[in-house]
Parts: C-alpha cells; structure tokens; sequence
C-alpha cells in the first residue's frame, strides 16, 4: 500500500508540475495555480507516506 501511495504522490507532483508549465505558456493564471495546488497536494501525500514508512521500521 505504501508504494501505491508514493506512486500517486509523484503523479501529483509531476502533473502539477506540467499543469503549471502549460499555464504559464499559454498565460492562464488560473491553470498556474492549479498546477502549484496539485504539486503541493503530492508533496503533502509523499510527507505523509514518508512518516507512515518511519513509524513502521
């Protein structure tokens, strides 16, 4: 299960990450901020997992 929550932690990271990309180069500033939202709610997933995996050694 960890590793299934680690795999969708990076998959928020990176498509928050292209999100924000395409944003920017198209000008939308709404698109940019959805894509910083979404790269944080996978950083917020990857800090949880991580802590889960800590307590579990």
């Amino acid at each position: 299960m960890a590793a299934d929550g680690k795999t969708q932690a990076r998959i928020e990271q990176v498509r928050g990450k292209v999100k924000e990309a395409v944003g920017r180069a198209v000008g939308n500033g709404r698109m940019t901020a959805e894509g910083r939202a979404e790269q944080s709610m996978g950083d917020m997933r990857e800090a949880k997992e991580k802590a889960g995996d800590a307590f579990h050694r």
